[in-house]
């Protein structure tokens, strides 16, 4: 029941931001506006749940922007009208798809996944440590 209610949560949030960017700023029909949200969902879903919990929320968050842009300007080279500039459309709309997933990446990890702070989870480049100190001994001591 988490993933189906994530899932939707995640449906409602592409379909109302791209209702706003590609529906009134563009002018996009509804049923492509559905089209590339339902496409656009399922792909980024599937991501976020074999992804997120490995890199983390940053890292994916950009992997979303990535996917958003290409899968709307794919989408959208094919379905929109010729006349629109899509790559504009999908750089406002991946924008701000980013934005909101950065919120929906901290939900995921607060309530969907299990054990997602575990330390064998993720790549850890950041806590490498260097070994700083004195010696005890004088070396120019000859008890030795």
């Amino acid at each position: 029941m988490r993933f189906i209610l994530a899932f939707l949560i995640k449906l409602v949030m592409t379909t109302v931001i791209l209702g706003i960017t590609l529906g009134m700023i563009f002018n996009i029909s509804f049923s492509n506006l559905v089209i590339t949200s339902l496409v656009l969902t399922v792909v980024a879903f599937a991501g976020d749940m074999l992804i997120l919990p490995r890199i983390g929320n940053i890292a994916a968050a950009v992997g979303d922007f990535a996917l958003a842009y290409i899968l709307i300007w794919g989408i959208g080279s094919i379905l929109y009208d010729s006349l629109l500039s899509v790559d504009a459309a999908a750089l406002i709309s991946a924008f701000l798809i980013t934005i909101s997933e950065l919120f929906y990446h901290r939900y995921l990890r607060n309530f969907v996944f299990d054990n997602v702070d575990r330390d064998q989870n993720h790549l850890h480049h950041d806590n490498l440590q260097t070994e700083a100190g004195e010696e005890f001994y004088d070396k120019n001591d000859k008890n030795e």
